[in-house]
């Protein structure tokens, strides 16, 4: 069956990227690369700023998509087996790791919009079907996080990039199974400005689509901290096999995924964003009220907290430009969207909050909890700036642009 097959990529496809995401900085950390942790998060960035590029002027022209999808995953899982042999021994040489690494999530990164396109031409009803497949995808990366350090537990170890990079490589043989879907842009002629959707700029001059797009970029600065010192952090604190317990923020996250439909409806667009924005604030006051006496309630409290922070702020996010788009702009504005979230946002954070936390984490133990206090608070008051900003300057009216 078509599902089925579909399901299974979208399984692997996340399965990849949450086998080495969550515990490449605790391995970095017991290595002695903990200053160069942040660049390990910074090639995801990159990645999605580059990918649209890939998918615009190569990806969607000329080859089908799951050749594609094929051949990237096969590169990009050989690549995460060779970042190894730079991390440990007489090879180690940090900017090789990450330059590894960064091969890798350059060709991983176009393959997750890749993978969503070949779902929606091989479906009948996106908003009935596309949730059940994509929930495999969450599914994926829990089973991943579970196997990598709940089951063998190789959170400080290069076993999790070792198995992100065979799965890689069997995702992309049986990309090959996947079936047949030609390029969406055969024979059309595209700008530069059209791949990341600049051109949907002119389409949205009322007021409420900048704050939301202004906003989006900010708030994604101090999410960055979370994605690249929250595993650390839940290993400094003592909290045994750290990937695997951060993997209750995704299972809340396919619980508030399914509940949306509901919020939504009571809600609103303005809302439900503000409340995912609070979710943000909410969890870096709970790291940073639990650090120094490394309170697990309060600190699991703030993971479990993922759902709402994901769902409510990226996927609304990705509704409201939905609904604000006329048809002939939808995947550039998303692709905007992705743009200056996943990219040029994440990629800002990263760097930054990489900084803050060389300067302030220096310590060891009880001195260390204490300063990841510290750490905590400064993202938690620049989301709290931008949630303010957002709630005085936003407004959910939806313009005549609104498609039906």
């Amino acid at each position: 069956m078509i599902k089925v097959r579909l399901m299974t990529m979208m399984f692997l496809q996340f399965f990849v990227w949450g086998a080495w995401y969550v515990t490449v900085g605790n391995y970095m950390a017991k290595i002695g690369m903990t200053d160069e942790i942040y660049w390990a998060y910074t090639v995801s960035p990159i990645g999605a700023i580059i990918s649209p590029f890939f998918l615009g002027i190569v990806a969607d022209r000329f080859f089908a998509t799951e050749k594609v999808l094929g051949v990237l995953h096969i590169i990009g899982g050989i690549a995460m087996l060779a970042a190894p042999f730079f991390a440990e021994g007489s090879l180690a040489s940090p900017p090789l790791f990450i330059t590894f690494l960064l091969i890798h999530m350059l060709c991983y990164m176009p393959t997750v919009g890749l993978a969503n396109a070949l779902v929606f031409h091989h479906i009948k009803t996106q908003e009935k079907e596309f949730p059940i497949v994509r929930a495999l995808g969450t599914i994926g990366w829990i089973v991943a996080n579970l196997l990598v350090s709940g089951i063998l537990g190789a959170d400080e170890t290069a076993t999790p990039l070792r198995v992100a990079g065979f799965s890689g490589i069997l995702l992309g043989l049986f990309s090959f199974s996947l079936p047949h879907t030609p390029p969406s842009g055969a024979g059309q002629k595209i700008s530069v400005r059209q791949i990341i959707g600049l051109d949907t700029l002119s389409k949205f001059k009322d007021k409420p689509f900048v704050v939301f797009a202004i906003s989006s970029l900010l708030i994604c600065i101090p999410l960055a901290a979370y994605y690249s010192y929250a595993p650390v952090f839940v290993n400094a604190v003592g909290i045994a096999n750290p990937a695997a317990k951060m993997s209750f923020g995704q299972v809340s996250e396919l619980v508030f995924l399914f509940l949306m439909p509901f919020f939504f409806a009571r809600l609103g667009v303005k809302k439900m964003l503000l409340v995912g924005m609070l979710a943000w604030v909410l969890r870096y006051v709970l790291f940073a009220a639990g650090a120094p006496d490394a309170v697990v309630w309060m600190i699991m409290g703030g993971i479990i907290l993922h759902g709402i922070c994901y769902d409510f702020f990226f996927v609304t996010g990705q509704i409201y430009v939905d609904k604000k788009a006329t048809p002939e702009i939808r995947a550039q504005a998303q692709g905007f969207l992705v743009f200056i979230t996943y990219g040029v946002g994440m990629l800002i954070g990263a760097q930054v909050t990489g900084r803050l936390f060389n300067q302030i984490v220096t310590g060891s133990g009880s001195e260390a909890l204490a300063q990841y206090q510290l750490f905590w608070v400064i993202p938690a008051v620049f989301a709290a700036v931008v949630m303010l900003m957002f709630a005085f300057l936003f407004s959910d009216k939806l313009s005549s642009t609104e498609s039906s």
